[in-house]
Protein backbone atom coordinates (compact mmCIF):
# COMPACT_ATOMS: atom_id res chain seq x y z
CA UNK A 1 0.00 0.00 0.00
CA UNK A 2 1.45 3.32 -1.15
CA UNK A 3 0.10 5.56 1.63
CA UNK A 4 1.69 8.73 0.26
CA UNK A 5 0.53 8.12 -3.29
CA UNK A 6 -2.96 7.12 -2.16
CA UNK A 7 -3.33 10.22 0.00
CA UNK A 8 -2.19 12.52 -2.79
CA UNK A 9 -4.43 10.84 -5.36
CA UNK A 10 -7.51 11.06 -3.15
CA UNK A 11 -6.85 14.71 -2.39
CA UNK A 12 -6.37 15.63 -6.06
CA UNK A 13 -9.44 13.68 -7.15
CA UNK A 14 -11.51 15.42 -4.46
CA UNK A 15 -10.39 18.94 -5.33
CA UNK A 16 -11.08 18.59 -9.04
CA UNK A 17 -14.79 17.92 -8.44
CA UNK A 18 -17.34 20.69 -7.99
CA UNK A 19 -20.33 20.13 -5.68
CA UNK A 20 -22.65 20.36 -8.67
CA UNK A 21 -20.80 17.45 -10.30
CA UNK A 22 -22.12 15.12 -7.61
CA UNK A 23 -25.54 16.66 -7.04
CA UNK A 24 -24.62 18.83 -4.04
CA UNK A 25 -25.43 22.50 -3.53
CA UNK A 26 -22.51 24.92 -3.49
CA UNK A 27 -23.49 26.68 -0.26
CA UNK A 28 -22.60 30.24 0.79
CA UNK A 29 -19.27 29.70 2.54
CA UNK A 30 -17.16 27.50 0.30
CA UNK A 31 -13.63 28.92 0.18
CA UNK A 32 -11.64 25.92 -1.06
CA UNK A 33 -11.98 24.30 -4.50
CA UNK A 34 -13.58 20.92 -4.95
CA UNK A 35 -15.42 18.77 -2.45
CA UNK A 36 -14.92 18.81 1.29
CA UNK A 37 -13.61 15.70 3.00
CA UNK A 38 -16.91 15.16 4.80
CA UNK A 39 -18.76 15.30 1.48
CA UNK A 40 -16.59 12.58 -0.05
CA UNK A 41 -17.05 10.49 3.07
CA UNK A 42 -20.81 10.91 2.89
CA UNK A 43 -20.93 9.97 -0.79
CA UNK A 44 -18.78 6.90 -0.11
CA UNK A 45 -20.74 5.82 2.98
CA UNK A 46 -17.82 6.00 5.41
CA UNK A 47 -16.92 8.12 8.40
CA UNK A 48 -15.28 11.50 7.87
CA UNK A 49 -12.60 10.54 10.39
CA UNK A 50 -11.56 7.46 8.43
CA UNK A 51 -11.46 9.32 5.12
CA UNK A 52 -9.44 12.13 6.69
CA UNK A 53 -6.92 9.61 7.99
CA UNK A 54 -6.53 8.18 4.48
CA UNK A 55 -5.69 11.62 3.14
CA UNK A 56 -3.26 12.12 6.04
CA UNK A 57 -1.48 8.81 5.33
CA UNK A 58 -2.66 7.37 8.66
CA UNK A 59 -5.60 5.22 7.63
CA UNK A 60 -5.76 1.45 7.86
CA UNK A 61 -5.82 -0.60 4.67
CA UNK A 62 -9.13 0.08 2.87
CA UNK A 63 -11.20 -2.92 1.82
CA UNK A 64 -12.04 -3.58 -1.82
CA UNK A 65 -15.62 -2.60 -1.09
CA UNK A 66 -14.42 0.71 0.35
CA UNK A 67 -12.17 1.36 -2.65
CA UNK A 68 -15.12 0.76 -4.96
CA UNK A 69 -17.22 3.22 -2.94
CA UNK A 70 -14.45 5.83 -3.10
CA UNK A 71 -14.08 5.38 -6.86
CA UNK A 72 -17.80 5.95 -7.26
CA UNK A 73 -17.87 8.96 -4.93
CA UNK A 74 -14.95 10.58 -6.75
CA UNK A 75 -16.42 9.82 -10.19
CA UNK A 76 -13.33 7.92 -11.34
CA UNK A 77 -13.11 6.34 -14.76
CA UNK A 78 -12.20 2.65 -15.13
CA UNK A 79 -8.52 3.52 -15.63
CA UNK A 80 -8.52 5.89 -12.65
CA UNK A 81 -10.24 3.29 -10.48
CA UNK A 82 -7.59 0.70 -11.43
CA UNK A 83 -4.89 3.18 -10.36
CA UNK A 84 -6.68 3.70 -7.03
CA UNK A 85 -6.68 -0.06 -6.42
CA UNK A 86 -2.98 -0.32 -7.29
CA UNK A 87 -2.09 2.46 -4.84
CA UNK A 88 -3.96 0.58 -2.12
CA UNK A 89 -2.05 -2.60 -2.90
CA UNK A 90 -5.06 -4.35 -4.41
CA UNK A 91 -5.58 -6.02 -7.77
CA UNK A 92 -8.14 -4.04 -9.80
CA UNK A 93 -11.37 -5.82 -10.77
CA UNK A 94 -10.98 -7.90 -13.90
CA UNK A 95 -12.14 -6.56 -17.22
CA UNK A 96 -14.76 -8.52 -19.13
CA UNK A 97 -16.92 -9.29 -16.09
CA UNK A 98 -19.76 -7.34 -14.55
CA UNK A 99 -18.70 -4.47 -12.34
CA UNK A 100 -20.42 -2.45 -9.64
CA UNK A 101 -18.38 0.59 -10.64
CA UNK A 102 -20.83 3.09 -12.10
CA UNK A 103 -19.46 5.05 -15.02
CA UNK A 104 -19.05 8.79 -14.32
CA UNK A 105 -21.31 9.71 -17.24
CA UNK A 106 -24.26 7.78 -15.79
CA UNK A 107 -23.63 9.23 -12.33
CA UNK A 108 -23.52 12.74 -13.78
CA UNK A 109 -26.98 12.26 -15.30
CA UNK A 110 -28.28 10.66 -12.11
CA UNK A 111 -27.05 13.60 -10.03
CA UNK A 112 -29.06 16.01 -12.16
CA UNK A 113 -32.37 14.17 -11.96
CA UNK A 114 -33.73 15.83 -8.83
CA UNK A 115 -37.46 15.51 -9.43
CA UNK A 116 -37.73 11.98 -10.87
CA UNK A 117 -36.95 8.57 -9.34
CA UNK A 118 -33.80 7.33 -11.06
CA UNK A 119 -31.30 4.58 -10.42
CA UNK A 120 -28.37 2.82 -12.06
CA UNK A 121 -28.68 -0.95 -12.25
CA UNK A 122 -26.59 -3.79 -13.58
CA UNK A 123 -28.14 -5.98 -16.25
CA UNK A 124 -28.46 -8.83 -13.73
CA UNK A 125 -30.39 -6.98 -11.04
CA UNK A 126 -27.77 -5.13 -9.00
CA UNK A 127 -28.83 -1.76 -7.62
CA UNK A 128 -25.66 0.26 -8.11
CA UNK A 129 -26.80 3.82 -7.33
CA UNK A 130 -30.00 5.69 -6.49
CA UNK A 131 -31.02 9.31 -6.27
CA UNK A 132 -33.13 10.67 -3.41
CA UNK A 133 -36.40 10.24 -5.26
CA UNK A 134 -35.64 6.60 -6.00
CA UNK A 135 -34.97 5.97 -2.31
CA UNK A 136 -38.24 7.72 -1.43
CA UNK A 137 -40.09 5.54 -3.93
CA UNK A 138 -38.70 2.06 -3.27
CA UNK A 139 -36.35 2.36 -0.28
CA UNK A 140 -32.57 2.38 -0.09
CA UNK A 141 -31.34 -0.79 -1.80
CA UNK A 142 -28.00 0.40 -3.18
CA UNK A 143 -25.52 -2.46 -3.03
CA UNK A 144 -28.18 -5.18 -3.11
CA UNK A 145 -29.43 -7.39 -5.92
CA UNK A 146 -33.13 -6.92 -6.65
CA UNK A 147 -33.56 -10.35 -8.24
CA UNK A 148 -32.18 -11.98 -5.10
CA UNK A 149 -34.47 -9.80 -2.96
CA UNK A 150 -37.52 -10.69 -5.04
CA UNK A 151 -37.09 -14.43 -4.46
CA UNK A 152 -35.62 -14.51 -0.95
CA UNK A 153 -36.70 -11.48 1.13
CA UNK A 154 -40.17 -11.42 2.72
CA UNK A 155 -42.02 -8.24 1.81
CA UNK A 156 -39.82 -7.49 -1.22
CA UNK A 157 -42.87 -7.69 -3.50
CA UNK A 158 -45.11 -5.37 -1.48
CA UNK A 159 -44.66 -2.40 -3.83
CA UNK A 160 -45.93 -4.40 -6.83
CA UNK A 161 -49.63 -5.27 -7.34
CA UNK A 162 -50.25 -8.96 -6.46
CA UNK A 163 -51.62 -9.69 -9.94
CA UNK A 164 -48.23 -8.65 -11.38
CA UNK A 165 -46.07 -10.83 -9.14
CA UNK A 166 -45.86 -13.81 -11.49
CA UNK A 167 -45.11 -11.57 -14.46
CA UNK A 168 -42.29 -9.83 -12.59
CA UNK A 169 -40.88 -13.15 -11.38
CA UNK A 170 -40.80 -14.56 -14.90
CA UNK A 171 -39.16 -11.39 -16.23
CA UNK A 172 -36.47 -11.54 -13.53
CA UNK A 173 -35.62 -15.17 -14.30
CA UNK A 174 -35.63 -14.72 -18.07
CA UNK A 175 -33.42 -11.63 -17.91
CA UNK A 176 -30.94 -13.36 -15.62
CA UNK A 177 -30.80 -16.37 -17.93
CA UNK A 178 -30.04 -14.13 -20.91
CA UNK A 179 -27.15 -12.42 -19.06
CA UNK A 180 -25.74 -15.71 -17.72
CA UNK A 181 -25.72 -17.18 -21.24
CA UNK A 182 -24.19 -14.07 -22.79
CA UNK A 183 -21.34 -13.91 -20.24
CA UNK A 184 -20.60 -17.52 -19.20
CA UNK A 185 -17.23 -16.54 -17.70
CA UNK A 186 -18.73 -13.84 -15.48
CA UNK A 187 -18.85 -15.30 -11.95
CA UNK A 188 -21.50 -12.88 -10.63
CA UNK A 189 -24.58 -13.95 -12.60
CA UNK A 190 -23.53 -17.62 -12.49
CA UNK A 191 -23.22 -17.57 -8.70
CA UNK A 192 -26.60 -15.85 -8.33
CA UNK A 193 -28.26 -18.49 -10.54
CA UNK A 194 -26.77 -21.32 -8.46
CA UNK A 195 -27.80 -19.63 -5.22
CA UNK A 196 -31.40 -19.05 -6.29
CA UNK A 197 -31.86 -22.48 -7.87
CA UNK A 198 -30.85 -24.03 -4.56
CA UNK A 199 -32.75 -21.59 -2.33
CA UNK A 200 -36.02 -20.87 -4.15
CA UNK A 201 -38.36 -23.50 -5.52
CA UNK A 202 -40.23 -20.80 -7.45
CA UNK A 203 -37.01 -19.69 -9.14
CA UNK A 204 -36.05 -23.30 -9.94
CA UNK A 205 -39.45 -23.96 -11.52
CA UNK A 206 -39.26 -20.86 -13.69
CA UNK A 207 -35.63 -21.52 -14.58
CA UNK A 208 -36.60 -24.94 -15.95
CA UNK A 209 -38.94 -23.25 -18.46
CA UNK A 210 -35.90 -21.74 -20.21
CA UNK A 211 -37.49 -18.41 -21.12
CA UNK A 212 -35.08 -15.72 -22.29
CA UNK A 213 -35.95 -12.06 -22.52
CA UNK A 214 -34.25 -8.69 -22.62
CA UNK A 215 -35.98 -6.12 -20.41
CA UNK A 216 -37.91 -3.44 -22.28
CA UNK A 217 -39.15 -0.12 -20.93
CA UNK A 218 -42.78 -0.42 -19.85
CA UNK A 219 -45.23 1.32 -17.52
CA UNK A 220 -44.92 0.28 -13.86
CA UNK A 221 -47.45 0.41 -11.06
CA UNK A 222 -46.18 0.98 -7.50
CA UNK A 223 -48.24 0.61 -4.34
CA UNK A 224 -46.49 3.22 -2.22
CA UNK A 225 -47.33 2.94 1.51
CA UNK A 226 -47.81 6.71 1.95
CA UNK A 227 -48.71 8.49 -1.30
CA UNK A 228 -50.72 5.61 -2.76
CA UNK A 229 -50.88 4.07 -6.23
CA UNK A 230 -48.32 5.41 -8.75
CA UNK A 231 -48.61 4.53 -12.44
CA UNK A 232 -45.21 5.52 -13.78
CA UNK A 233 -43.61 5.42 -17.21
CA UNK A 234 -40.20 3.79 -17.31
CA UNK A 235 -37.31 4.77 -19.56
CA UNK A 236 -33.98 2.93 -19.71
CA UNK A 237 -30.70 4.46 -20.90
CA UNK A 238 -28.04 1.86 -21.65
CA UNK A 239 -24.48 2.56 -20.59
CA UNK A 240 -21.34 1.70 -22.53
CA UNK A 241 -21.32 -2.06 -23.12
CA UNK A 242 -24.99 -2.28 -22.04
CA UNK A 243 -24.08 -3.95 -18.74
CA UNK A 244 -25.37 -0.94 -16.78
CA UNK A 245 -28.69 0.83 -17.16
CA UNK A 246 -29.99 4.19 -16.03
CA UNK A 247 -33.65 3.61 -15.13
CA UNK A 248 -35.88 6.69 -14.86
CA UNK A 249 -39.52 6.74 -13.77
CA UNK A 250 -41.84 9.61 -14.65
CA UNK A 251 -45.51 10.58 -14.65
CA UNK A 252 -47.52 12.42 -17.26
CA UNK A 253 -48.40 16.02 -16.24
CA UNK A 254 -51.98 16.51 -15.22
CA UNK A 255 -52.47 12.98 -13.90
CA UNK A 256 -53.12 11.98 -10.31
CA UNK A 257 -49.85 10.09 -10.33
CA UNK A 258 -48.00 13.27 -11.29
CA UNK A 259 -49.52 15.04 -8.29
CA UNK A 260 -48.54 12.17 -6.00
CA UNK A 261 -45.01 12.12 -7.41
CA UNK A 262 -44.76 15.84 -6.68
CA UNK A 263 -45.88 15.13 -3.12
CA UNK A 264 -43.19 12.49 -2.83
CA UNK A 265 -40.60 15.00 -4.06
CA UNK A 266 -41.69 17.69 -1.61
CA UNK A 267 -41.73 15.53 1.48
CA UNK A 268 -38.62 13.61 0.40
CA UNK A 269 -37.51 10.91 2.80
CA UNK A 270 -39.36 12.17 5.86
CA UNK A 271 -40.77 8.94 7.28
CA UNK A 272 -41.56 7.70 3.77
CA UNK A 273 -38.91 5.05 3.20
CA UNK A 274 -40.74 1.71 2.90
CA UNK A 275 -39.50 -0.87 5.39
CA UNK A 276 -39.25 -3.92 3.14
Amino acid sequence: MDRTGLADYLRRARTRLAPGDVGLSVGPRRRTPGLRREEVAQLAGMSTDYYTRLEQRRGSHPSRQMLTALARALRLTDVERAHLFHLAGEEPPRRGVSSDHVRPGLLMILDRLHDLPASVMSDWGGMLAQNTMSVALVGDHTGTNLIRRWFTVPGARDLAPPEKHEQHARAHVAALRAVAAARPDDPGPAALVSELRAGSQEFETLWAEHDVVVRRPSPKRFLHPVVGVLDLDCEVLLGDGHSQQLVVHSARPGTRTHERLELLRVVGLQDLTPSL
